[in-house]
């Protein structure tokens, strides 16, 4: 039976919230399913989704191993979101797992989960993000963050910045003008595919970077600027057109496995480009910094290979969003401490696939009462 968990996290340095109650006395909410008798705790936990009704919760629970779904302070809106704040957040949830009795404590990495449990357990072993790229300080404290036993990776993204990297759209001409396209470069012009042509594809890959760049290198100057007006403000917010054009959705001979062709975990390839939401749309300067940028410190197997303890990666082969490409990071971060399990015929969500959610709980409880 789900219980409702309700825990106290510090304040945010900056307007996270445009309640007051929740700036000033901020909370973290989760779902906690009790295993009697249970000495190993897992948290599946990611930096923006609410997953207080996560689909492992009660099978993990009847596997014998206490699990809490929980929420950042920024569930279901990361346009202010700090990388920074959301492992303090998880830190204030495994402090309260382990007072209930938990021994050892488990981080099941779940799609963008996977980049944030590695986050947290680099930092917790050595604390370096005490400021951010611009030198603020993030209020993070050697005591917020307690090292955990092991990480479970399962459907796992390599990370927000990452994902956005591959994801953003290098076609676009102006910033401003979310429909602006330089037909050569557009991977929605039949012209250049599917399917892509190598060089086509190398070109695609380099002017993505070159627009990543270009945004990032206008963060720190519009940082700046802001910053240095008589009445400056702390941060500011923007718009980032077009973050949904990654030619493995067209195109599934690119990084091959079993997902269905042209279409994403979200739908349709273009409605996703093009729409009104989608990673990084709505954000701002300090966000962007933490969570989408090049530079932020939250890239998922920089992190893992800098953490110490054992990792299980559950691979997903009918994945839309993670391709094998993304295992291979996973598993060259981790090296020999790492068990790799194949789900095949799994989806990103596992939705209507009982048997390998079965599979899945089975594999995570033995690895987690091994350790």
């Amino acid at each position: 039976m789900k219980e409702l968990v309700v825990i106290d996290v510090k304040p945010g340095a900056a307007m996270e919230s445009q309640s007051g109650i929740a700036q000033l006395w901020p909370k973290i909410y989760g779902a906690v399913v009790r295993a009697a008798g249970a000495r190993v705790g897992a948290i599946v936990m990611h930096p923006a989704s609410n997953f207080m009704g996560h689909y492992l919760l009660e099978p993990l629970a009847r596997a014998g191993i206490t699990t809490l779904g929980l929420n950042s302070r920024y569930v279901n809106n990361d346009s202010q979101l700090l990388m920074e704040r959301v492992i303090q957040d998880l830190g204030a949830g495994v402090r309260w797992l382990r007072a209930q009795g938990c021994d050892k404590v488990v981080l099941i990495g779940n799609s963008g989960g996977a980049a944030l449990a590695s986050f947290y357990q680099a930092q917790a072993e050595q604390l370096t993000a005490t400021h951010n790229i611009v030198g603020d300080a993030t209020g993070l404290a050697p005591g917020d963050l307690t090292p955990i036993e092991g990480i479970a990776l399962t459907a796992a993204h390599p990370g927000r910045s990452r994902l956005f990297a591959e994801w953003m759209d290098p076609s676009v001409i102006d910033e401003s003008d979310p429909f602006s396209a330089d037909p050569a470069l557009d991977m929605f012009n039949p012209a250049n595919g599917p399917p892509f042509a190598a060089d086509w594809l190398a070109r695609y890959r380099a002017a993505q970077l070159q627009r990543n760049a270009r945004l990032e290198e206008w963060v720190l100057k519009q940082l700046r600027f802001v910053r240095a007006q008589p009445h400056g403000v702390r941060d500011m917010a923007f718009i980032i057109y077009r973050t949904g054009a990654d030619p493995r959705h067209l195109d599934p001979a690119l990084d091959p496995n079993d997902r269905p062709p042209g279409t994403t975990i979200w739908g349709d390839p273009r409605q996703l480009n093009y729409g009104a939401n989608n990673i990084g749309r709505y954000t701002t300067l300090l966000s962007y910094l933490s969570q989408w940028a090049p530079s932020s410190p939250a890239d998922g197997p920089a992190n893992l290979a800098r953490a110490r303890g054992a990792v299980l990666l559950i691979e997903h082969t009918a994945d839309a969003s993670v391709v094998p490409v993304m295992n291979r990071l996973w598993v060259d971060a981790a090296g020999p401490r790492l068990k790799h399990h194949v789900l095949r015929g799994g989806t990103h969500y596992l939705a209507g696939q009982p048997a390998l959610v079965a599979e899945s709980v089975e594999v995570i409880a033995a690895w987690a009462k091994s350790l």
